[in-house]
């Protein structure tokens, strides 16, 4: 079945995923509405053949079954709102809540369930992660006993719309980057987010005062996992990459490295290496990744099984908001 959908708010090209896939599995595409810094969203329905809108209740219809949104990131809440007092199952684009008070709308919707909430944590769907998580149910690497998860990104300031620099509005590095780690964590080991330490540090960017560009965590699972995360906005611009990207699982009989955006020394494309007790160091193949985030999205409205539920989406934004709340903060210009 193609579903009808809008896109409300498109100040990311990440919405794309979502767009390109509802598109394959036969849905139409009533519109995008984006006033503010418009040209992305020109971008994209241009390429697509989608009309741009100019008022988000032409996604009122009934017609219109399911909305995605990438809008600025403070006000994803309210687009979710929205869409749960128009009956709409809405996608968002991460981060989803920037802080607490957000959580706790979030968390109102999904207790309420009248509608289906997604969002756009594609990682889990990524064939070497699907891989990884294969790997580690079979016990391969045996009792997994550290994650670490290296995620630099470019951040060419010139592209960016400015609430990008602005902690209020964007949630800052831990809230916007670390929400698919976080993921990652939970859904690779199957526990709990116990405990967690982070910092962030702010080298750049003086006229932008709440924007911070490095950002380290640990975090302590409830099954004796230690996860190790780090990121931040210092990638080259001469990069073959926007980010080398990178995991690492440590087991108690083997473990693995992710290249998750390739290596140019090796091949420009996603990259599993495992050792074992058993087997040497190896490149291994990739499974096929399954469902895209679209359709398994599109299955739980369905009331089908999903890989993303809405407590993973609940749990996995309570442990980033809360290392978020606990980061200490290092500031180069305070010195």
């Amino acid at each position: 079945m193609g579903y009808r959908f809008g896109i409300y708010g498109c100040q990311h090209s990440h919405i794309a995923v979502f767009i390109d896939q509802m598109l394959a599995m036969g849905g139409t595409c009533a519109g995008i509405y984006e006033t503010d810094a418009p040209e992305l969203a020109k971008q994209i329905a241009e390429r697509r053949g989608i009309p741009l809108v100019d008022d988000p209740n032409a996604f009122a219809d009934e017609a219109v079954t399911v909305i995605g949104s990438s809008a600025v990131s403070s006000r994803k809440l309210d687009i979710i709102e929205w869409c749960e007092r128009h009956g709409k199952h809405v996608m968002v684009d991460k981060p989803v809540a920037v802080n607490r008070g957000q959580l706790e709308r979030l968390e109102a919707v999904l207790e309420r369930g009248r509608i289906q909430v997604g969002v756009l944590l594609t990682e889990r769907f990524r064939a070497s992660i699907r891989t990884l998580k294969q790997a580690i149910d079979a016990g391969r690497l045996g009792r997994i006993v550290s994650l670490t998860m290296r995620k630099p990104h470019r951040l060419n300031p010139a592209s960016r719309h400015p609430s990008h620099f602005s902690k209020e509005e964007s949630g800052g590095i831990v809230i916007d980057l670390f929400i698919h780690d976080f993921d990652l964590l939970r859904y690779l080991t199957g526990q709990e987010v116990a405990a967690v330490h982070c910092q962030v540090a702010k080298h750049i960017l003086p006229e932008h005062p709440t924007f911070f560009d490095t950002a380290a965590a640990q975090a302590f699972m409830s099954g004796g996992t230690i996860g190790q995360l780090y990121a931040d906005w210092h990638t080259p611009d001469k990069s073959w990459t926007w980010g080398d990207c990178r995991l690492f699982a440590v087991g108690t009989e083997g473990c693995a490295e992710l290249r998750l955006n390739g290596d140019p020394s090796v091949a420009n494309e996603e990259l599993y290496f495992q050792t074992t007790n058993g087997e040497p160091f190896a490149k291994m193949e990739l499974s096929e990744p399954g469902a895209g985030i679209a359709e398994d999205f599109i299955g739980r409205i369905e009331g089908r099984p999903s890989v993303l539920t809405h407590r993973d989406i609940l749990e996995t934004i309570r442990a980033t908001v809360t290392a978020d709340e606990a980061a200490v903060k290092y500031n180069a210009f305070k010195i």
